[in-house]
């Protein structure tokens, strides 16, 4: 009688990080500048489609700290210093250069299969092993016997395990050990959608600002809002988002959908009057994501795979950024020896500058926000503090806008608001 072979011995990793998009691919270079052995899983093939253009000048520090800077700025990708915001013909903006903190004030607008791919690249550069199209199914976490166990299932369909000190899910909309572990709590945030495209967008003259992302507000509806992404090229991301309930109201293919709402902003329809709609729209709906806890027994959560907030500060890859960076210094010291407290040094810190994005984020949707940054008067100052949050400088103490940002904000609201 013959023996049943014995089951493949589970591979070994020090730290395993689920996704290679912004998060997983700047601390993997981090944890290889420590010496550390990583592994890459990605359940896409590179380059691929993903929504999140518009870049902050504070990820840029991070991209400088994890070694991937000139790798970017070679890349050639469209120069970006500020957002512009239009509501009802009005229009203002603000100059990220021009802001209360210290640091970078200029980043880029990217388009993400190109981007993810080179910081993936900069990744494999530093010595981590990226495998594509590979995907987790199961994990165990914490073993009575060290580290945690990772079943994987490769691009040919076969499964294998990897046994992981330390495991990362930057898995972004993938949510990966929320999913698997039920970590997912509702957002408190409206069930919101978005519907988006790239288009070769035709604009002419000196009346746009390229080196802005431009935000613009429907006439009719303060909480639905239009993004214009210029990429270098004549090209640009737009898209709308609003309350899944609106933009249910329009029918036909997403592409014909987002070209009707769009044709009730009359700057936008101008602006976009020779466009080539040559991609079809797609759209996402139920972003906004929370989850019980960042962290736990041998993994933490890193960006999206955490938390998603909204859209409209295009906050989301600062934060990813952030996570990673907080997480590679943790596990520094955790693989020094050294007793880390992951809320302390991760969880917390991570979610200070998350809540001060949500408290604009509110702000916004409920309008107090967009009379602040849409007021005739606006004190310089005080610009500068909200510029440098918007910038992406969220975790900056020295920022009262940032120390005590919902009694800050409320009263500058109540100050902007007609009596």
């Amino acid at each position: 009688m013959t023996e049943a072979p014995n089951p493949p011995v589970p591979q070994q990793v020090e730290i395993l990080i689920i996704g290679a998009g912004p998060a997983g691919a700047v601390a993997a270079a981090l944890l290889r500048q420590q010496g550390r052995q990583v592994l890459v899983l990605e359940r896409e093939l590179f380059p691929r489609f993903s929504i999140g253009e518009s870049l902050l000048p504070q990820s840029m520090a991070y991209l400088e700290q994890a070694g991937m800077l000139q790798a970017v700025v070679q890349a050639g990708f469209q120069f970006k210093n500020g957002a512009a915001f239009m509501r009802d013909g009005c229009y203002t903006d603000f100059d990220f250069r021009d802001k209360h903190s210290a640091g970078w004030g200029t980043t880029y607008q990217v388009q993400r299969a190109d981007f993810d791919q080179v910081l993936a690249k900069e990744a494999e550069r530093f010595g981590a092993e990226v495998r594509y199209r590979h995907e987790v199914l199961a994990v165990e976490l914490a073993r009575p016997q060290g580290g945690s166990r990772v079943t994987v299932r490769d691009a040919d369909g076969a499964s294998y395990q990897v046994d992981a000190g330390f495991i990362l899910d930057a898995s972004g909309f993938g949510r990966v050990l929320p999913r698997l572990l039920k970590l997912e709590t509702p957002s408190n945030f409206p069930v919101r959608g978005a519907i988006f495209t790239h288009v070769e967008d035709g604009i002419r003259g000196a009346g746009f600002d390229r080196n802005k992302i431009r935000v613009t507000v429907h006439p009719k509806h303060c909480d639905v809002w239009f993004w214009t992404i210029p990429f270098a090229g004549g090209r640009c991301s737009l898209g709308v988002v609003a309350e899944t309930s609106f933009l249910e109201q329009y029918p036909g293919t997403p592409t014909e959908r987002l070209q009707a709402i769009v044709g009730e902003e009359p700057s936008l329809l101008a602006l976009l009057a020779e466009a080539k709609w040559d991609t079809p729209a797609r759209q996402i709906v139920g972003y906004s994501a929370n989850v019980e806890k960042l962290w736990g027994p041998g993994y933490a959560l890193l960006g999206n795979a955490g938390e998603f907030l909204d859209p409209v500060f295009s906050s989301g890859v600062t934060i990813a950024f952030k996570s990673a960076s907080l997480a590679a210094a943790a596990l520094q010291r955790q693989f020094a020896g050294e007793t880390v407290d992951w809320q302390a040094d991760f969880g917390a810190p991570l979610r200070k500058g998350v809540d001060t994005f949500r408290t604009f984020v509110e702000s916004w949707y409920a309008g107090g926000f967009q009379r602040i940054i849409f007021h005739p008067n606006q004190q310089p100052e005080v610009k500068r503090m909200i510029s440098a949050i918007l910038a992406g400088y969220a975790w900056d103490q020295s920022n009262p806008f940032v120390k005590e940002t919902p009694r800050r904000l409320a009263a500058l609201e109540a100050l902007c608001t007609p009596a």
